[in-house]
């Protein structure tokens, strides 16, 4: 009896301590409901409105009626328009648009002859949209530069084979750097009050700034380990091809890291404890691996989902290393994800040090 006595006090004991621990209780609830909210309502692998450019050579009653048949589809919508498939391509390479469709001039004597009408040129990195594109083209599933089987040629290019691994390795980066920065630095601070470092600290001269930034330069260099790591495996194991400039990718990552890193010391000076600063960084991980484009296609998801994604550092880092890595796009295409993370970046700074109080609580 004695002993049933003290199993229900110490029981007891835990869950008054459950109760005041308002971050763990809400851990108990929110993950759940997160991810089912994520999973049911964010998550959707039919993609829709994919994001296309026309360029329609042939401009007469019957171009007009085929492009709106196929926007009714729901499944493109046109975005872009151009006179020329070289501004169409550019706008694919820069990640404006997925897909393009170019509709020649001769396009009523094609469908006369029995020939292809027209021509689509996809964006084959990722495969569910490629996928789409050519069920909407009317071809048979098979992977291939230019099968001119159906109503339409198409042209996938960067992944004629659809293999998933190149899409997916360029995004694995931004997983695993979001999983391990925000990590590290989330527990930056808190560990320096939990070891009693603050006392220190606090009779040094060093602002908070200072302290912010030199929190964050040795994370940057362990980053940057974890680029070649992954990429050195990635092209020799995967085969993914490397087709951008390595000092492109080296800037776009460095803003990744470094947005990451001060997102992490933002959750530190939140967090009491490291146990805390660990539990807040699910709340950022879990949405970065499900709504970044990581896993399922961006334009798939409903637009309230899409909102929340534009705010997560890793949607805008899936673009740039996927258009830097895979369409050998460059930063000045891809300008407004570097300047997102940038701002992000400072913004993130900022708050951190102005959080930050040079005394122990």
């Amino acid at each position: 009896m004695s002993s049933l006595r003290r199993i229900k006090a110490i029981t007891l004991k835990e869950f008054r301590q459950l109760s005041r621990d308002r971050l763990t209780f809400a851990m108990v609830v929110m993950v759940p409901l997160l991810q089912l909210l994520l999973f049911g309502y964010a998550i959707n692998t039919k993609v829709r409105d994919i994001p296309v450019a026309l360029v329609d050579q042939a401009a007469t009653s019957q171009s007009r009626e085929l492009v709106a048949r196929m926007g009714a589809s729901q499944l493109v919508t046109f975005t872009e328009r151009f006179t020329q498939p070289h501004d169409a391509e550019t706008a694919i390479i820069a990640g404006r648009v997925r897909a393009a469709l170019i509709l020649p001039a001769d396009l009523e004597r094609r469908r006369q002859d029995g020939r292809p009408r027209g021509q689509w040129l996809v964006d084959g990195t990722d495969t569910l949209i490629a996928s789409a594109i050519l069920q909407l083209a009317n071809l048979p599933d098979d992977p291939g530069l230019i099968r001119p089987q159906g109503n339409f040629e198409v042209a996938l290019f960067f992944n004629p084979e659809r293999r998933a691994a190149v899409n997916i390795i360029p995004g694995l980066i931004g997983v695993i750097l979001t999983m391990t920065m925000v990590l590290f630095t989330a527990s930056a601070i808190v560990r320096e009050r939990e070891r009693g470092n603050l006392e220190l600290l606090i009779t040094t001269p060093v602002t908070p700034m200072e302290l912010m930034i030199g929190k964050i330069i040795p994370y940057i260099f362990a980053g940057l380990v974890q680029l070649v790591i992954i990429l050195s495996l990635g092209f020799f194991i995967f085969a993914v091809p490397l087709n951008g400039s390595p000092l492109q990718l080296l800037l776009a990552t460095l803003l990744f890291i470094a947005a990451s890193l001060v997102l992490g010391l933002v959750i530190s000076t939140l967090a009491k404890s490291q146990l805390q600063a660990m539990q807040m960084t699910v709340f950022v991980l879990i949405p970065s691996i499900l709504l970044s484009g990581f896993m399922f296609p961006y334009e798939g998801m409903p637009v309230a989902a899409q909102w929340l994604a534009e705010g997560l550092p890793a949607t805008h880092y899936m673009r740039l290393a996927r258009g830097i890595l895979l369409r050998d796009a460059d930063l000045l295409a891809l300008a407004p994800d570097a300047l997102w993370l940038a701002g992000f970046t400072l913004l993130g700074l900022l708050v951190a040090a102005r959080r930050f109080r040079k005394r122990l609580d």
